[in-house]
């Protein structure tokens, strides 16, 4: 089956289309839906005829983009009418949803008059926060959206405008710089003129370029002054008209250090970028065929090619959902006016910085694990980079603020935690740990510090303040592999080869001792990154330890069981997991370390993990499982949740509520909780959910992350005597800079505690 037939059986599954309406409040009961429409709707229709801007308080249009089109001019499709047209936008209104979380009404007019189009689409103003014109044809979309603009409060941005002007700008400003050229001095010739054309040409006025220095060709050759006075072109064009002699994009092309295709497939000859300067920048964005493949262009000269095009099977796609989900997203957040030249310019100075940072290994295995490091091959991010929102529209909305397009003030800080809190609600969580560790950082030990996903966490854990890292390894390779990835810092690096351990091996020696260790394998053992780590923050050299990146989860956990050990309070250690829903958080206990608790351990995982919950800000309500409900089996299996749960209850220490043996459900169901079972300690359902043994809480954590779509952070280790987590094999740096965060929360605590 070929890609067409794919897309066609894609787009008439049942139900047809791709988007559908879903309500946000509940409808279950008859008061709920004369809170939705009528008698109970006549209040906020009131408040909003008093004040037509608490429309933003009681409805959803702040979050509302109408994504309108004629279908006049559909990419690679031509004019194929408004009703043809309808799959397109609706296309554009998941990526919104699945971007930006912005809400869409796609809006097919079949209207060619400008002026009809313009009245239609201003009647509709009440109803969207934003408007995002789509393939409509040059030179009326110019008219259009300008009029709109003029005539309309919200804003209205022609996306085939600006949005590949806005992303290719990124592209420009970095790849300048890689070729070491100044933005006012580049010789830049277009390939197309139409309406994506000019507003990249505009743009690239916006951000430095000379409008003299742009040359621009149609169909019919360059535009030349001699064509303009002529009147072979029309206003739009006439703008970018140059005293040249007539000539084709060849003759344009030689000399030039830009070349930006807006046109058809093909038409791009090795000959013509030989012919260019050095170190030439080429972005071949038609599609879905460039005006040059990407290997051609490479192949075509021995000096630095800097190429982007359209697709996503070549490095630097100029995709323009990097752009527009983002800035009507920072618009609509502070209610703009305008999206006006100071947003767009803000949209592409951030992709560009973003582009320089590291990149998360998320995006690098969404696009086969190519590295991807900023360069001739990586200028602008990549879609699928969840960064792009919570850098982009801050940016954004910044800038609305400050040009005074925003009818809104908002705390841009804030603003971008509220933002990652709509990518997961794992980053909400995360947010608040992770903020708690700056507010004083902590020395947090790597102990596999030459792993290149170790050295990316601790140039992280430094960028952000995180914490402060000490890498153990060998400190050339440490050193190599940070140049090697673009890593501009100078992290604190213990390396046992050039390190006196000598303190390090007695201390080992003094706690294993008893335990059959000769001061001679002391010394030999605190070679081990493992044993090193412990021992450092066993002596207080370190506030906390992260391993298990390259072992087997018990070989890193016994080193520093046998160093650091149990906290006084604690004879058991145990792994959780933090799950993550869309409105919920739990904490599953135990995941990782004890496989067949008594009731004494489960309810000290229960207590340690409690205590756990409460550095997320959430307040634990503890549930001890079982396949039984407070006795309804009762054998050696359910007697240890229930005695477990009776201990909990019966310990002053203990101010959360807990109860048990319950089955999963029961812990988790409002309504069975305060219906079949109202005698339960449990008001509201557990966020605490404590397994009766390692095999239970193995398969319990992984079916709710796969099935039910959860998130999960960990594991994280409780019931040490120090802060120290082990790692899975295969983590990735956010989940080593998530789990040094939890440490470093860990480790404040024990500070105050100990005060």
């Amino acid at each position: 089956m070929g890609l067409e037939e794919d897309s066609l059986e894609y787009h008439r599954q049942d139900p047809p289309g791709k988007i559908e309406i879903s309500t946000t409040k509940p409808t279950n009961t008859q008061r709920d839906l004369s809170l939705a429409y009528s008698p109970g709707v006549a209040a906020p229709c009131l408040e909003i005829a008093d004040d037509p801007d608490e429309a933003y308080t009681y409805t959803a249009k702040g979050n509302m983009v109408g994504v309108v089109s004629n279908g006049s001019a559909v990419l690679g499709l031509g004019d194929i009418g408004a009703q043809a047209s309808k799959p397109v936008m609706e296309g554009k209104g998941v990526l919104f949803k699945r971007f930006a979380d912005i809400d869409v009404f796609d809006i097919e007019l079949d209207e060619d008059d400008p002026k009809a189009f313009i009245d239609h689409v201003r009647a509709m103003e009440p109803t969207f926060g934003g408007i995002n014109l789509e393939d409509i044809k040059a030179p009326e979309c110019f008219e259009i959206e300008e009029r709109l603009r003029e005539e309309m409060s919200i804003p209205v941005f022609h996306d085939d405008q600006h949005g590949t002007a806005i992303i290719s700008g990124a592209a420009l400003l970095n790849a300048a710089d890689i070729a070491d050229k100044d933005l006012s001095d580049l010789e830049i010739v277009f390939s197309g003129a139409g309406a994506s054309a000019i507003a990249t040409a505009n743009f690239y006025v916006s951000l430095g370029a000379k409008r003299e220095n742009i040359t621009m060709c149609d169909s019919s050759g360059i535009i030349t002054t001699d064509r303009a006075e002529a009147g072979d072109v029309n206003e739009f064009k006439r703008e970018y008209a140059r005293d040249l002699p007539e000539g084709d994009l060849a003759d344009a092309m030689e000399g030039a250090d830009v070349f930006v295709g807006l046109s058809v497939g093909g038409i791009v000859s090795q000959e013509m970028v030989r012919s260019m300067a050095d170190d030439p920048i080429i972005f071949a964005m038609a599609n879905p065929d460039p005006e040059i493949t990407y290997p051609v262009a490479k192949d075509a000269r021995d000096d630095t090619v800097i190429m982007g095009t359209g697709r996503s099977d070549y490095p630097n796609q100029v995709n323009n959902v990097l752009g527009f989900p983002f800035i009507f997203r920072g618009a609509l957040d502070v209610r703009a006016t305008d999206i006006n030249e100071e947003m767009k310019l803000a949209c592409a100075s951030a992709l560009a910085d973003l582009a320089r940072q590291d990149v998360p290994d998320a995006v690098v295995k969404a696009y086969g694990d190519q590295p991807l490091q900023f360069g001739p091959d990586y200028i602008i991010p990549k879609p699928v980079d969840p960064r792009v929102m919570f850098e982009v529209a801050p940016a954004v909305a910044e800038a609305a603020m400050e040009s005074g397009a925003a009818r809104r003030d908002i705390d841009v800080d804030q603003y971008r935690e509220q933002l990652e809190a709509r990518l997961g609600k794992s980053r909400e969580m995360m947010r608040v740990v992770l903020n708690k560790a700056k507010s004083e950082p902590k020395r947090v030990v790597l102990a596999e510090g030459g792993d290149e996903k170790m050295i990316r966490a601790a140039y992280q854990l430094i960028e952000q303040g995180i914490a402060e890292p000490v890498l153990l390894g060998d400190s050339d390779v440490i050193r190599r592999t940070a140049d090697t990835l673009g890593l501009d810092f100078d992290p604190e690096i213990v390396d046992p080869d050039d390190r006196d351990l000598e303190v390090y091996a007695d201390r080992l020696h003094e706690l294993r001792r008893r335990k059959g260790v000769t001061r001679r394998e002391a010394s030999e053992l605190i070679e081990d990154g493992n044993y090193l780590g412990s021992v450092m923050v066993e002596m207080g050299d370190a506030d906390a330890m992260l391993t298990g990146l390259m072992h087997h989860y018990p070989s890193a956990l016994r080193p520093p069981l046998q160093v650091v050990g149990t906290a006084p309070d604690a004879d058991y250690a145990a792994g959780v997991y933090m799950l993550t829903f869309k409105n919920r958080v739990i904490f599953c206990a135990d995941a990782t370390v004890n496989q067949d608790p008594d009731e004494d351990v489960l309810a000290e995982v229960t207590k340690q993990t409690a205590k756990l919950a409460r550095r997320f800000n959430v307040e634990p309500r503890a549930a001890l499982l079982s396949y039984s409900d407070f006795g309804s089996v009762n054998n050696e299996g359910t007697r240890k949740p229930r005695d477990a749960s009776k201990l909990l209850r019966s310990d002053p220490e203990v101010d959360f509520p807990v109860d048990g043996e319950m089955q999963a459900d029961t812990a988790v169901v409002e309504e069975m909780l305060n219906g079949t079972y109202e005698f339960c300690d449990l008001d509201e359902p557990a966020n605490v959910l404590v397994f009766p043994n390692l095999e239970a809480g193995n398969i319990g954590y992984k079916l709710l992350q796969r099935l039910g779509g959860a998130e999960a952070i960990g594991p994280m280790l409780v019931g040490m005597d120090k802060p120290v987590h082990v790692l899975q094999r295969g983590d990735e740096v956010k989940d080593i800079v998530n789990l040094a965060g939890v440490a470093v929360v860990d480790a404040q605590e024990r500070e105050r505690d100990a005060e």
